[in-house]
Order: structure tokens, then C-alpha cells, then sequence
């Protein structure tokens, strides 16, 4: 019954989230009116439609930008064992070299297309690929873990990787991939949060549920995979990391604040910051000055 609702309640938010301008993602009243209906009713409930929806990627239609990559991407599914999904990985360009480029939630492996651009002009190769539950991938249900597992794989059949590119919860991946073993000689992240718990807590935040309610929601995920959600956090990851790592955030990203970014930089080793100002959480991806700043970053 859950299930069923969630992906009714799903659709009808892809209808009225995307538009053409970028801006801030908001959760349609109807789902908020019954997240909340549902707390009323059962703490079970809620928190198994919280964890549903939590989970839920929406599939976007590709746009014409990313077609290209599309068209001229070698494509085969992998079989990830440990999760015992596929995902799409897209082999782009000849070059000896690699770029392992990872989307952020609800994204494609297309998406940093500008960049996989630059990249195989200089002579890279690019792998990226569907997360499970997402573009081409099959699935309706997927998590951060669940990224992580897909590049550990894509590694081991594709790598070694000269390089990576996150975006978004891409960027926290890729953290938490190298703390795991994944080697790469240098990380770009761009837009990604720094904390699982204010990940957390913005989202209950934004279904009008009370902090008990994340909490719920937290100990649920803990129950399921047998460890704390916090210790995904990118900035325990940073840590840990001992090669470069360029952090890119924008001061107007309105869906992770740039305080992430600036949190992360401050644990990493070896790190660089970039912070930009108007470009907020997606249009970052095609900026010219950001993609020659990064291209630089790795090809120097």
C-alpha cells in the first residue's frame, strides 16, 4: 500500500518540480500532507514511507546537451554482485587514461558531459554510469551505499582510474569509495554535503515532521545495514584522504550550503577550494571557468 502511494505521490512531484529555470526543489503539498497524516496514524508507517521516499530516485528525461555522450558511449549493464543489481556504465572516448566520473541523486552518467568533453579532447577516456534506480538502470529503489558499491565494482573491471569527478552525492561516493580502498591519483568534488545527518534532517525538515521523525528514519537505515549513517559523512571520509582533492561549491547552492564544501576542504590533507557565486547546484556543471579549472587540476 505504501509502496504504491510513494510512486503515485513520486510522479506527481517530477510533474511539478521540474522547470526550466533551475530552482530550489520543493516537496509538492500532497506528499507533505500525507507524511504527516501518516505520523498521526503510525510511527511505523511514516517512517517506512519516509525510508521509501528517501530511497526514490525520479528519472529526468536526458536533455539534448547529453546526447552526444549518449550516441557515442560504448554501454553494457554490470552486474554489481554485493547488491546484486545492474548498473549502465558509459566507456567514452580512447584516450589511455581515465576519468571516473560519478552524478549526484536523481542524476545520469551523462550529466558531466561538459567536462567528459574537454576530458577526451586531451586524450582521456571517460567511464561514468546510471546509479542504480537511475537513468538507465534498472530499479526504482537505491542509496548512497549502493553508489559506493557500484564504483568499487566499476574499478575493478574499468580502473585504474587517473582521476575522479562527484557531484553532489556523487562527490560524498567518491569520499567514502577512497576511504574503502577505490585508487585514484586526484578527486574533484563539486556541490556535495559534508554531514548524513544534515541530509537528514533537511528532508524531514522539508516534509513539515518533527527532528523525531529524521531520528526514526536514521535507526531504521542503522537497523537494516548494521552501522551509523553518520559515519558516511564526507568529512570523516577527508580524513582519511591523503591525494589532492579540488573542492568546487557554489555560494548560492541552495540545496547543500556551501558551508559543506568549506567543512570538507578543512579536513582534507592535500586539499583545494573553489568557491563560485551564482551558479548554484546544477548550472556549476557547465560553467567554463569551473570545467577549465578542474580539466587543469588533473591534467597537470
Amino acid at each position: 500500500m505504501i509502496n504504491k502511494v510513494t510512486c503515485s505521490l513520486l510522479s506527481y512531484m517530477e510533474k511539478t518540480t521540474i522547470t526550466k529555470k533551475e530552482t530550489v526543489p520543493t516537496i509538492p503539498r500532497p506528499i507533505i500532507i500525507f507524511a504527516k497524516t501518516l505520523r498521526f496514524l503510525s510511527e511505523r508507517w511514516a517512517t517506512l514511507f519516509l525510508a521509501r521516499l528517501f530511497t526514490t530516485p525520479i528519472k529526468h528525461k536526458m536533455p539534448k546537451r547529453e546526447l552526444e555522450m549518449d550516441r557515442k558511449s560504448k554501454q553494457e549493464l554490470l552486474r554489481i554482485p554485493t547488491l546484486n543489481k545492474k548498473v549502465m556504465v558509459y566507456n567514452y572516448g580512447s584516450g589511455e587514461k581515465t576519468v571516473l566520473l560519478v552524478h549526484g541523486w536523481s542524476g545520469r552518467g551523462t550529466q558531466l558531459v561538459k567536462f567528459a568533453q574537454e576530458l577526451v579532447k586531451l586524450g582521456y577516456c571517460t567511464i561514468s554510469f546510471d546509479a542504480p534506480a537511475h537513468g538507465k538502470s534498472p530499479g526504482t529503489k537505491t542509496i548512497m551505499t549502493e553508489f559506493i558499491a557500484s564504483v568499487m565494482e566499476i574499478e575493478k573491471k574499468f580502473g585504474p582510474f587517473e582521476a575522479a569527478i562527484g557531484h553532489s552525492l556523487g562527490g560524498m561516493t567518491l569520499l567514502n569509495a577512497l576511504k574503502r580502498g577505490l585508487q585514484l591519483n586526484k578527486v574533484v568534488i563539486i556541490g556535495s554535503g559534508d554531514k548524513v545527518q544534515d541530509i537528514i534532517t533537511d528532508f524531514v525538515t522539508k516534509l513539515e515532521l518533527t527532528p523525531e521523525s529524521g531520528e526514526q528514519l536514521k535507526l531504521h537505515f542503522e537497523k537494516q545495514f548494521g552501522e551509523t549513517m553518520e559515519s558516511y559523512s564526507s568529512y570523516i571520509a577527508a580524513k582519511e584522504i591523503d591525494i589532492p582533492v579540488l573542492v568546487i561549491h557554489d555560494e548560492n547552492d541552495y540545496e547543500v550550503p556551501v558551508q559543506a564544501g568549506i567543512h570538507i576542504h578543512k579536513q582534507l590533507r592535500k586539499g583545494d577550494l573553489l568557491i563560485t557565486k551564482g551558479l548554484g547546484h546544477r548550472k556549476i556543471l557547465g560553467n567554463h571557468q569551473v570545467i577549465e579549472k578542474v580539466i587543469q587540476f588533473i591534467n597537470n
